[in-house]
Formats: C-alpha cells, sequence, structure tokens
C-alpha cells in the first residue's frame, strides 16, 4: 500500500516484491504478510525549531518510521540531509527490517531524520539542532523500543550530542543510540563496520565462484568516500586488491597508475571529508594531481575499461541501466551494495539477466540488505555490550563480525538456491537478491503469524 508521491518507497517495495514469486507459488498465503508487513507500525513526524549562530529562528521537519518490530526493537539510522523526505526514510526502514534479520541478532527496523543540512554549520549549530531534534525524539525511542544510530549527515559527534540531549532529558544513561564514542558505550569496529563487512561478505563470494579467488590483485571500483568508502577501501587494499575509484556528490576521482589509492590517500581523504571539504579539493591541495584523474559530476562505473569488483558505497539509486551494461562489458564479476538500494531497478534487472544467461561466466549481483548489514550488525552487538555494561576487544568484534557476514552469505546463497528457476545454464550462481529478500522476509513474516499481527 503505496501513497502516490512515494517513489523511492514503491521501488524497494517492488524490488522485494519481484523476488518473492517463488515464495508465494509454494506458500500462497505470505501474500498476507507481504500486505501488512508494507505499512509502518508507527509514523512520527514533527517539528524541529532551533537558533542558528546570528540568533535567528530555523525550522526543520524531523521524522521516525518506527516500521516493524516482529524481531526486537526498531533499530535504524538517523539521517540529516536536505533531501529527506517520508517516501526516503519509508524505503531505508522497509529495507531495515529484512537487514536486520539477515544478521540474526534480534533487532527490528527503523529509519528517522531530518531535512536538516549539517554541511556549512558551525559546531554550535550542529549542537543546538541535534538537542532540539531530541527533544521530540525522546519521547518515542528507548533502549528496549528503539534504538536509532548514525547515517548519512550522522557521524560520532552528532550521535554524542542527541545522547548527551536524551540523557539530560530523560534523566537515564541507556544504550539509547548505538555509534556512541567508546568512552561512553560505544563499541569498537563500529565505524569501519559497513566498509569491513561489505569486504568480507564479497569475500565469501569471490570464494564460491566457478573458479574459486580472492582480492589479490583485483581492479576495485568503490563509489562514495565517507566511512563505508573509506574503510571498503582500506580493507580491498590490506586484502590485495587495487582500489582504482572514489567519488562524491561533486564528481568521481579515478587513478591512473596500477597502484591505485593508497592507505595514505584513504587517511587524508578522511582528513578532507571531515572538514566538509570534496575529491576536487584534494586534487588540488597536494601532489597528487599525476596519479589521479578528476571527473566533474560523473560516477566511476563508465571510467575504467577494466573492472574486477565494484562496490557501491554512495547512496541510493548510483548505479543505472546504463552504467551496469558499462560494468559488464568492462568485465566485472561481482557487484555488491556498500550503499542501500544502491542500483535502480533497471540495472539490477541487467545483473540479474547476465547472471542468469551466461552462466558460470555471469556478473554476480549482492544487494544491499545482505552486503552491508555488517554496520547495523555491529550496532547490535553495542546494544549487547551496554546490556552487558562491558566493552568487547577489537579483535571479539572484528571475530564475531566475520561471522555474521559469513552466515548472512549463505543464508542468502542457500535460499537463493534453494528456490532457483529451473533449466538455468549449468554453473549459474544462485540469486543472492532473491535469496536475501526471501530469507528475511520470511523470518520475519513467520515472527509476525506467531505473534498474531497476521493470519
Amino acid at each position: 500500500m503505496v501513497l502516490a508521491a512515494e517513489p523511492e518507497f514503491q521501488q524497494a517495495l517492488n524490488e522485494i516484491a519481484s523476488t518473492l514469486g517463488p515464495l508465494f507459488d509454494r506458500k500462497p498465503e505470505y501474500r498476507k504478510a507481504l500486505d501488512v508487513s508494507q505499512i509502518p507500525e508507527r509514523v512520527v513526524q514533527f517539528r524541529v525549531v532551533w537558533e542558528d549562530d546570528a540568533g535567528n529562528m530555523q525550522v526543520n521537519r524531523g521524522y521516525r518510521v518506527q516500521f516493524n518490530s516482529a524481531l526486537g526493537p526498531y533499530k535504524g539510522g538517523l539521517r540529516f540531509h536536505p533531501s529527506v523526505n517520508l517516501s526516503i526514510l519509508k524505503f531505508l526502514g522497509f529495507e531495515q527490517i529484512f537487514k536486520n534479520a539477515l544478521t540474526g541478532l534480534m533487532m527490528g527496523g527503523g529509519k528517522g531524520g531530518a531535512d536538516f543540512d549539517p554541511k556549512g554549520k558551525s559546531d554550535n549549530e550542529i549542537r543546538k539542532f541535534c538537542f532540539a531534534f531530541m527533544q521530540e525524539l525522546s519521547r518515542h525511542i528507548g533502549a528496549d523500543t528503539d534504538v536509532p544510530a548514525g547515517d548519512i549527515g550522522v557521524g560520532g559527534r552528532e550521535v554524542a550530542y542527541m545522547f548527551g540531549a536524551y540523557k539530560r532529558y530523560r534523566n537515564e544513561f541507556t544504550g539509547v543510540l548505538t555509534g556512541k564514542g567508546m568512552s561512553f558505550g560505544g563499541s569498537n569496529i563500529r565505524p569501519e563496520a559497513t566498509g569491513y563487512g561489505l569486504v568480507y561478505y564479497v569475500g565469501h563470494m569471490l570464494a564460491q565462484l566457478p573458479q574459486p579467488t580472492d582480492y589479490n590483485g583485483k581492479r576495485v571500483l568503490i563509489s562514495g568516500s565517507g566511512n563505508v568508502a573509506q574503510y571498503a577501501a582500506l580493507k580491498v587494499i590490506e586484502l590485495g586488491g587495487t582500489v582504482l575509484s572514489l567519488s562524491d556528490s561533486k564528481g568521481a576521482l579515478i587513478a591512473k597508475d596500477a597502484k591505485g589509492f593508497t592507505v595514505d590517500d584513504i587517511s587524508n581523504i578522511a582528513n578532507i571529508k571531515l572538514e566538509r571539504k570534496y575529491l576536487v579539493d584534494y586534487v588540488q591541495s597536494g601532489n597528487v594531481a599525476e596519479r589521479f584523474e578528476y571527473h566533474e559530476g560523473r560516477r566511476p562505473w563508465t571510467l575504467v575499461d577494466k573492472v574486477d569488483i565494484a562496490l557501491p558505497s554512495a547512496t541510493q539509486n548510483e548505479v543505472s541501466k546504463e552504467e551496469a551494461e558499462a560494468l559488464i562489458n568492462a568485465g566485472c564479476r561481482i557487484v555488491a551494495e556498500g550503499s542501500n538500494m544502491g542500483s535502480t531497478q533497471e540495472a539490477i534487472d541487467v545483473f540479474e539477466a547476465n547472471r542468469a544467461q551466461a552462466g558460470p561466466n555471469g556478473l554476480w549481483y549482492a544487494p544491499g540488505k545482505a552486503a552491508n548489514c555488517g554496520g547495523v550488525a555491529v550496532s547490535g552487538l553495542e546494544m549487547a555490550q551496554n546490556s552487558q555494561r562491558l566493552q568487547w576487544t577489537h579483535e571479539e568484534v572484528d571475530e564475531k563480525l566475520k561471522g555474521i557476514m559469513k552466515n548472512c552469505y549463505e543464508i542468502c546463497y542457500n535460499t537463493g538456491k534453494e528456490y532457483a528457476a529451473q533449466n538455468q545454464p549449468e554453473g549459474t550462481l544462485p540469486s543472492l537478491v532473491m535469496g536475501a529478500n526471501i530469507a528475511g522476509f520470511i523470518k520475519v513474516a513467520d515472527a509476525m503469524k506467531a505473534q498474531g499481527t497476521w493470519w
């Protein structure tokens, strides 16, 4: 049940529904679960009034979509960006339900945020906004009710301000937010988790190709230059791959030489991003222009002739049909999303058609709800640590993350294999998008039915 002006949510719903056909053919009663689960349990919308440094009143729209709590407290990030609206948050919240289910942890799905733009704002203005935002949101969240985290525009600073605001308004120190600082209840590996988890997931895909392999010598395209892209790039480099690209909202940066991006490059770009600057500023800031080519207004997917792996890690709908075709023509074997709904439906159709028709040589696509679930998985581990009033080591969390991504991959692979279409070419790899959607949906639907939410 989609309202007319909700194109992003409609796309997310269609992406799920289009892959559930084999399940509905075997168990038609599950159609009822889809009818129910596509409507949020609760949507909170509110005004946020705050004062800028000039003493002027400003007002923004705040939201929290509490989509599904069948498996646990609502769990999902807060996004501060001018593009935020109810359609985008419903799409993200709907995806979050099934992503959280695939982690194996007890978390429901939700999403929230505001149409506030932190770029160009002073630290004082961001603090004031976070306190004003939490003044209302604090009424609707809690450690056993709804546990938000960060997302685009909401990093460690913003989470810390909102945690402080919640503590002041509710007079309690509790694990109500994840992504907190290490000094007040945060978890090791949390900033790295989405990027690391993405690379771990793809590692299992590489090992299961008809000719098993690993990252060594692989040419990898990555979009974005935030946390997900940075830590995915660092892990790819650590495992022997070559990172050929990063990007941001203004353009793409492509490595000219075979060495690609180095650890120092990633570190310097991270510093640039902390200053709210762009990749073009990095090219202009030092002696790196001879090693990189900057493409204004472009994304990486059509800019490199030979590619092994593509990791969209910026935002939704960042791979189009034409770009999907370009990746196939460049020899790409794996596309795995670090971003949520990173590929348009037309791009997914191109990937899946190639997988089904090209047999063992087809491109293999992994959707964001599976490939990037490492971030929310470590958020779930942060919740567990907060409940126990302890903090696990870097090594303990990393091992748990590796185990979660392995289990997630195996669930997607085995479910995709179980529901695979007949008469495909020999050696055809199972659809991970169908496997992820069916596995996540069944887990949530069964819990909802047991609780009397549908019958």
